[in-house]
This record gives C-alpha cells, sequence and structure tokens, in this order.
C-alpha cells in the first residue's frame, strides 16, 4: 500500500508541525502561511496530506534566518503610514502614531525568535495590529483616556510563535486583530466589520 494512503498518527502531526515551526523561524514562511499550514497538518487524514504541506520547504529546516533588514520602528506621525509585506522581525520591535493613524499588518512577516515582542506607543492616534488566527497574541499595557482592544477568536497552539503586544498609550486607541484564513484577503474595513459582527454574535 502507498504510504499516502496511510493514515497518520496524532505524533506525526505533532512532528510535521514542530518541522513547520522550524521553517517558519528560518524565515521561510511567513505567520500567515504557517497558521494555514499548520491548520492543514492538524486535520490530515492520511500520509499524502500530511505531506503536502511541506511539500515545497527542504527536508531540513537552517538554522539561519532571513538576511532581510529587520523592522525595529514603524511610526505614524500627524499622518497615515501602512507597514505590511514581507515583514522581517527580530526579538522586539515599536509601532508608535502621534496624532496620526497606523495599520501595523504582520500577517506576512516572518520571525527570527518563537516568541516577539511589539511595544506599541498611541498618542492622540490610533494603531491597529494584524496578526492570523493561530499565533499566540498576549495583549497588555495600559491607556489613559484612550482604549486597547484584542478582536476575534484566541486559536493560538503550544508550538505556535507568541506575539506579545504591550500597549502603552495616552489619549490613543490600540485595537489587535485575529485575522482568520477566510478573510486573508479582505480590505481592512472589512476585517474591522465582520470581527465586530462575529464578536456581537458571541455570547454574553
Amino acid at each position: 500500500m502507498d504510504d499516502a494512503s496511510l493514515r497518520v498518527s496524532d505524533a506525526d502531526r505533532e512532528q510535521a508541525v514542530a518541522a513547520l515551526r522550524e521553517h517558519l523561524l528560518a524565515g521561510r514562511l511567513t505567520l500567515a502561511e504557517f497558521s494555514e499550514r499548520v491548520e492543514a497538518a492538524l486535520t490530515a487524514r492520511v500520509g499524502g496530506e500530511l505531506a503536502r504541506v511541506q511539500e515545497d520547504l527542504p527536508a531540513a529546516a537552517s538554522a539561519a534566518g532571513s538576511r532581510r533588514k529587520p523592522a525595529r520602528l514603524t511610526a505614524a506621525v500627524f499622518g497615515r503610514a501602512v507597514r505590511r509585506g514581507r515583514l522581517r522581525l527580530r526579538g522586539r520591535a515599536v509601532a508608535a502614531s502621534v496624532f496620526g493613524d497606523l495599520d501595523f499588518d504582520l500577517r506576512e512577516a516572518t520571525i527570527d525568535h518563537p516568541e516577539t515582542e511589539v511595544t506599541v506607543l498611541a498618542a492622540f492616534g490610533n494603531a491597529d495590529v494584524y496578526v492570523p488566527e493561530g499565533v499566540n497574541v498576549d495583549v497588555g499595557g495600559i491607556t489613559v483616556f484612550g482604549h486597547h482592544r484584542d478582536w476575534g477568536r484566541d486559536a493560538g497552539r503550544p508550538d505556535a510563535p507568541t506575539v506579545h503586544v504591550r500597549v502603552l498609550g495616552l489619549a490613543g486607541t490600540v485595537d489587535v486583530w485575529r485575522v482568520p484564513q477566510d478573510m486573508q484577503g479582505s480590505s481592512y474595513s472589512d476585517i474591522f466589520r465582520q470581527l465586530e459582527d462575529r464578536q456581537r454574535e458571541l455570547p454574553a
């Protein structure tokens, strides 16, 4: 019988997820790609389905990370700024909005470490941070005359990387959006609306 048709075990799935995590840390996968492939690995029933999540990746992940210059500071000052695409995050990054509006989109980011800290500063401004659903997100901090909130389903997993969002706000607003796979092509305004609608549907 072909190995591709054999049923896989929980241990097989966990091994695949661990390999995907190494490829993520090596810069071969973005956070969104990692989240999508982990979901496929955890629902795989036979060897062929499990193999497909790694078919375009080398057999062993290299310890070397991406050579792309890391995104250390992103800021919107008296205006609007959008930072997205294949950003490289190292251990720490800062996103600031001062009398401005900032969209800091981490869905296509690559990371070098299992835990990354993003400090969000909002002074008389607004900052929105986007992460793919399935990545662990820890939101904390303090705001004075403002708010910080997180939206979406907390579907983090033990083998997933963790993004710590630390908020310091003064008369500012910070929102962290966990974006499901079915919203990946949506505009930011569509993400706001759909996640707000889903949040209202949850039991009190």
